[in-house]
């Protein structure tokens, strides 16, 4: 097993462990060069899953750069975060980005999110709305949309249908990210064809192996397809029902294998933007890093003012 100070990987970023919602989570922070950073607009970015914060490591230094303070994190159960064995529903995962934003320091930020993490971003303005200044959702439909779209079986990939079937399954999934080769299926699957080099692989293969988050990791996406009938589920979807009050940025790739760019399209916000990003796959981050920071900037300095 690989120990969760392993992903607390150098760069121009420093580690932060801060408290919020009754536990303890992972940070990589960056501020903006000159002057006290901690005034800066915060912008906290969420990774997805089979990933953690290092999925960002070509943005935070970017972002930072354009005059944001940067907060990378660990999203419950994941890397170096607590991995407490309840807490693995989306509306408990906003508590946790809130407690975060507070810990911080901040009193809002942007909240941008791929894939599981975009799912949290998306919910952000209703369940959140008092931290919520905007939200950007890469790979990641309306939670409302992707849903509707897993009902619906041959609107996913059949991969994605596949796996998210796979990772119902009890033991299994755990097994196969601890001592197999999930994780790089995973990205090989969703990403575009030839995008995944060995030390990207290999680094995503030992934060899975971390104790425990290979289970934390399966209850999230578990609970995003068992609550659906539930009434914690009906709640949930419900509360996401009126417009987003807040602006809203959707990336999505052309060659995104785990869900179709006509099923990710699709949203509100005050104002909506939706770009797609020719060429990448799922893990645009990583697959198209130039372009997806050149849009995250452009489209954050046309944001209101942020509040002190």
């Amino acid at each position: 097993m690989t120990d969760s100070s392993a992903v607390l990987l150098e760069g121009p970023w420093r580690h932060l462990f801060v408290a919020a919602n009754g536990a303890r989570f992972h940070v990589a922070e960056q501020t903006p060069d000159g002057g006290d950073g901690h005034h800066a607009p915060l912008v906290v970015l969420l990774h997805g899953f089979p990933q953690m914060w290092w999925a960002w490591r070509n943005q935070i230094p970017a972002l930072a750069a354009a005059g944001y303070r940067v907060a990378a994190m660990d999203l419950r159960g994941t890397a170096a975060s607590d991995k407490p064995p309840h807490g693995y529903d989306v509306p408990t995962l906003t508590r946790d980005v809130a407690g975060v934003i507070r810990s911080l320091g901040a009193a809002e930020a942007v909240v941008v999110g791929h894939g599981l993490g975009g799912a949290v971003a998306w919910s952000m303005p209703a369940l959140q709305p008092g931290v919520t200044r905007a939200i950007a959702a890469v790979s990641a439909p309306h939670p409302r949309r992707m849903h509707a779209a897993a009902m619906v079986g041959p609107l996913l990939m059949r991969t994605t249908a596949r796996r998210l079937a796979f990772f119902q399954l009890p033991y299994f999934p755990e097994r196969r990210l601890t001592r197999g080769d999930l994780a790089v299926r995973v990205l090989t699957e969703w990403g575009a064809p030839g995008w995944l080099q060995p030390d990207v692989a290999a680094t995503y293969r030992g934060a899975g192996q971390i104790p425990f988050a290979s289970h934390s990791a399966m209850e999230s996406l578990r609970w995003l397809v068992r609550s659906t009938p539930r009434v914690d589920g009906q709640r949930f979807l419900a509360a996401l029902r009126d417009p987003i009050g807040v602006p809203v940025l959707q990336l999505h790739g052309t060659a995104d294998r785990c869900i179709p760019l006509r099923v990710a399209q699709g949203g509100t916000g005050a104002p909506y933007r939706f770009e797609a990003v020719e060429g990448a796959g799922h893990f645009l981050p990583e697959e198209a890093p130039e372009r997806t920071t050149d849009l995250l900037v452009e489209w954050l300095a046309t944001l209101p003012a942020a509040r002190p």
